[in-house]
């Protein structure tokens, strides 16, 4: 049986320039050794290992895009270069590949045959944003982005809240950064004034605001959050 390479989970990234601080040197050193990446945007991921200081020259290294608009059919071929003993590094555009990510279809391809697949440390703004909550990480879900559409939104807050009140499960969710001030508005217009809002804004970059209160309160202290990247998270604990 020929040797496989292996399938390595980069992570990247959340705020711009926080390579130094945010990715571990084991990162670096890893990223050193791998020439060919599966990844949800070239641009950016030239940009993080350029940024990390790899060794490896950027214009040697081979990227391929894997992101929610590739075919399925593709998927075998850009893993292909596993069965001939080649590593694979995944990257996300922000965070860690397979959480809320396309990266997902690569490592499930990997299981199914016979792949070993290695998660390697960095940021992830969905769990950074549970941790600073203060609410529950022992029952949690993340919806992703809620409906665009005002009614349908509004409809997803109230199920939210009570899925938060019956299970006591936090609801964790996000938004487009251009839209988040609609989403708050509604939330602060459907949620009741007991409930618990977090709201995690910038994680590791330099606006970062992680704040959890009451409804009632955030009504009288409304953030402006147009064009920042944020989590959002609901509880009743």
């Amino acid at each position: 049986m020929s040797k496989k390479g292996t399938l390595y989970l980069i992570p990247t990234v959340i705020a711009p320039q926080t390579e130094e601080r945010v990715l571990p040197p084991e990162l670096k050193q890893l990223c050193n050794q791998i020439d060919y990446y599966l990844v949800e945007n070239i641009r950016t991921a030239r940009r993080c290992l350029s940024a990390m200081k790899i060794s490896k020259p950027i214009e040697e290294l081979e990227f391929h895009e894997l992101s929610k608009k590739t075919n399925p059919t593709e998927i075998a071929s850009l893993m292909a270069p596993l069965m001939k003993d080649i590593s694979i590094g995944v990257m996300s555009e922000a965070g860690c590949p397979g959480i809320a990510d396309p990266g997902a279809v690569a490592v499930a391809y990997a299981h199914q045959n016979g792949i070993k697949v290695m998660p390697m440390v960095g940021p992830s703004s969905i769990f950074l944003a549970l941790m600073a909550s203060g609410f529950s990480g022992q029952s949690f879900t993340f919806h992703g982005y809620l409906p665009i559409n005002k009614a349908e939104r509004i409809q997803s807050i109230k199920n939210l809240e009570s899925l938060a009140g019956k299970s006591g499960q936090t609801q964790i969710f996000m938004e487009t950064p251009y839209r988040n001030n609609h989403l708050l508005d509604d939330i602060l217009n459907t949620c009741s004034n007991h409930l618990k809002l977090c709201i995690a804004r910038d994680i590791t970059g330099p606006q970062e605001m992680i704040v959890t209160d009451q409804i009632q309160n955030w009504k009288r202290n409304k953030p402006d959050l147009h064009k920042q990247p944020c989590i959002f998270l609901l509880s009743n604990t």
